[in-house]
């Protein structure tokens, strides 16, 4: 497995990647049907990564084939001190540390651009990433009910943050 920075030639698999995760659970805040982008304007938001200089798009390679991705996106202007990150696996490749290997990347990164708190968003009964976030050191700071609505159901995520500041 191999841990690169997405580029715009990734654009057309990395669409693939997020509907196959997106249909995989209800952790994502899409499905089956991925990212509403074409090939084009996935290649613009990955280059938006590129062009920002701090904020990552990390990609998990399995020879040709995705199966992780993590993204840092730092903020801007009151809050540059401040970013968020996201992570999705491969459920075939849940537990071997893709997950764990993304963070270090991202936090690493994070620490490079200056960024002194990392903050996501978890639904509440992920209880692999939350362990997952809390080996980093992330606490929850609160419960942002109905954060989802799958159907007609309701579904309450945590509020996590890590401070690099003492890093």
């Amino acid at each position: 497995m191999e841990i690169r920075q997405a580029v715009p030639e990734n654009a057309e698999k990395l669409i693939e990647y997020l509907k196959l995760v997106g249909g995989e659970t209800d952790n994502l805040t899409f499905g089956s049907e991925g990212m509403p982008l074409s090939v084009e304007a996935e290649k613009r938001f990955i280059q938006s990564y590129l062009d920002d200089g701090r904020s990552a798009m990390l990609l998990a390679w399995d020879g040709d084939d995705i199966v992780g991705c993590g993204s840092l996106m730092c903020m801007n202007r009151r809050m540059s001190h401040r970013a968020g990150i996201a992570i999705s696996v491969k459920k075939s490749e849940w537990g071997k540390g893709i997950g764990s290997i993304l963070m270090d990347n991202m936090i690493a990164q994070a620490l490079k651009a200056g960024i002194e708190i990392i903050s996501l968003e978890v639904r509440v009964d992920n209880k692999r990433a939350i362990h997952l976030y809390e080996k980093y050191g992330f606490r929850n700071i609160g419960t942002f009910p109905a954060f989802f609505k799958i159907g007609d159901e309701y579904v309450d995520f945590e509020l996590m943050t890590l401070d690099l500041r003492g890093m």
